[in-house]
């Protein structure tokens, strides 16, 4: 073979090894950009309601009514939050719904482990029943049991207090269930080691079940945080002062009550952003333990 023939050849196996090596060109992913396009629009249709209310919060009354509306901030955002926060005493109020909201976080937490702790745990004749009639009480909710409970809260002398406020709404059947479907997976291995070191029931409970519970109680404490500062008609039945009002009753005493006064939509937005930072901050505070509790709760 000539000198000239092989170099052709050598090209020619080049090119074909080329033509195997080079990568396909992948079609265009539609499906990818309509999921994307789809959540966008998703969060544009959740999003906005709140962005208008802070524009809102940052107007003054000229400014609210005119038309078409106005969609960027305006320079009054100092003005009317302070205007807000003096005109229903907020920071008492924000005071009320935090208290209330921590102490029906805490107190749900810690009955519901004690609670799934006995069921999973202890051996004893109508376990299960008593699980099923903890369970049944999910369709008892505050509102149909509103009257039976405000009789024995005013029988016990607990009317305008924090422990009227808080106590009847510490119970909670789906952290009950929450925490024994997660002591189901415990493996039998480690409550046998537990025993034969010694630790007796609360031991257990404190020293290894706590431990490997954190990201559940820390999942549970922001979705219970939450229902307790959103509480609305306990509140307001419970509770006859302004010094014990919440913070969801108090943004009804921005709204004008004459007939002949515009109502203020600048202070009520105001008020409604501020009535929002907790709860957002519990979120960003404890969004990788809410998403981990989560995601060991599907396990």
């Amino acid at each position: 073979m000539s000198a000239v023939g092989a170099g052709q050849l050598e090209q020619v196996r080049v090119r074909a090894g080329a033509a195997v090596v080079a990568p396909r060109k992948k079609p265009f992913d539609w499906h990818a950009l309509a999921v994307h396009a789809l959540l966008m629009a998703c969060i544009a249709v959740i999003a906005f309601p709140l962005y208008y209310a802070f524009v809102i919060s940052t107007q003054n009354l000229q400014e609210v009514v005119q038309r078409p509306p106005l969609l960027l901030p305006s320079s009054h955002l100092v003005e009317n939050y302070a205007a807000a926060w003096k005109k229903v005493n907020f920071g008492r109020m924000m005071f009320n719904s935090l208290v209330m909201a921590v102490t029906v976080a805490v107190g749900k937490i810690a009955i519901s482990m004690l609670s799934a702790f006995a069921i999973v745990y202890f051996n004893f004749r109508g376990r299960m029943v008593c699980f099923w009639m903890i369970f049944i009480t999910l369709m008892l909710p505050v509102p149909v049991r509103l009257v039976s409970t405000y009789e024995v809260i005013g029988t016990l002398g607990w009317l305008n207090t924090y422990q009227g406020l808080t106590v009847p709404l510490m119970a909670s059947a789906t952290a009950t269930f929450l925490f024994r479907q997660f002591y189901l997976t415990i493996p039998n291995e480690m409550v046998e080691a537990a025993q034969l070191d010694g630790a007796g029931p609360m031991r257990f409970l404190w020293a290894f079940l706590l431990p490997l519970s954190w990201a559940n109680i820390a999942a549970l404490f922001v979705v219970l945080f939450i229902f307790g500062w959103n509480q609305y008609l306990w509140p307001l039945m419970i509770t006859n002062t302004e010094a014990m009002r919440t913070v969801v009753i108090g943004l009804e005493g921005l709204i004008p009550r004459s007939g002949t006064e515009l109502p203020t939509w600048n202070l009520i937005m105001a008020g409604a952003v501020m009535a929002l930072l907790p709860p957002v901050a519990i979120i960003i505070f404890m969004q990788r333990w809410f998403v981990k509790g989560l995601v060991e709760s599907e396990k």
